[in-house]
């Protein structure tokens, strides 16, 4: 679960706010195409971290070539670093939206110290029984749809029949929804934490059938509540952000905003 909510990351709720802010409801249906996407790919690296108990690094190491390896480092670590410098941004804009004298710079350094205190000092156990409360935030977006009157008609046949423009923008925004679901860092992320999970409990006992049955339920359950999640961002901006006018959301701060005046201080928040 943990896994599937960093999936949407202050990058992706940017993405997914532009996708409702531009184009209304024409990409809901994205949200039940994505979904199989990411559940397969990230069964695929769960299963490699849980059988060979490596991460995925280690296992494109030992197994290919050197030139394979740096091949993989050259695609992934760009995309890793721009996006996780995307997040460190926005929670450094929104903060700066809740405490406006100290700048947005200074919260970005702060974060950064903060994480990389974190990830160094404490245990993958530790933090992720804290990540699983923050989890509970992302249920604002499931809420905001219901608080403005909706054409729940036309949500199911957006969400149902896809939708189509065949022009540039709406072609970047198709690419940009699919990047930012499927992203790099949660391969890596999937297999590591699969690895972490076996030293933990039974290191030296064999994997069995239960214990792959038990990780695919688990991946599909977290990239379910992603995807639900990504689901209920889009179908907010499409209905409150696209119906008031704003069209153009560029950043996570951009869109608390834009939400403030239309779906109350409390959403805003």
């Amino acid at each position: 679960m943990i896994t599937g909510a960093s999936d949407d990351d202050p990058s992706g709720i940017a993405t997914y706010s532009q996708a409702g802010a531009q184009f209304g409801l024409a990409t809901l249906w994205t949200a039940w195409i994505t979904f199989p996407l990411m559940a397969a790919i990230q069964e695929m690296c769960a299963r490699v971290g849980i059988v060979t108990a490596q991460g995925l690094a280690g296992v494109i190491k030992q197994h290919y070539s050197r030139s394979v390896l740096y091949l993989v480092i050259l695609i992934s670590f760009p995309a890793i670093a721009l996006n996780i410098g995307a997040d460190i941004t926005g929670m450094g804009a929104v903060a700066h939206l809740l405490f406006p004298p100290i700048p947005t710079a200074v919260f970005n350094v702060f974060f950064t110290g903060l994480l990389m205190g974190v990830i160094i000092y404490f245990p993958y156990e530790t933090i992720a029984s804290v990540l699983k409360w923050l989890c509970l935030t992302l249920l604002l977006y499931l809420v905001i749809p219901f608080v403005t009157h909706q054409d729940w008609g036309l949500i199911a046949r957006s969400t149902i029949l896809p939708t189509i423009h065949l022009n540039k923008d709406f072609a970047s925004m198709l690419v940009a929804i699919l990047g930012t679901s499927i992203s790099p860092y949660l391969f890596f992320w999937q297999a590591s934490m699969e690895v972490e999970n076996r030293q933990a409990n039974s290191p030296a006992v064999l994997v069995d059938k239960r214990d792959i049955n038990t990780m695919r339920t688990d991946v599909n359950i977290g990239m379910l509540c992603s995807n639900i999640v990504m689901f209920f961002m889009m179908l907010s901006a499409g209905t409150v952000l696209f119906k008031a006018g704003i069209h153009h959301i560029d950043t996570v701060d951009q869109a608390a905003k834009a939400y403030e005046p239309l779906a109350g201080e409390w959403a805003y928040l």
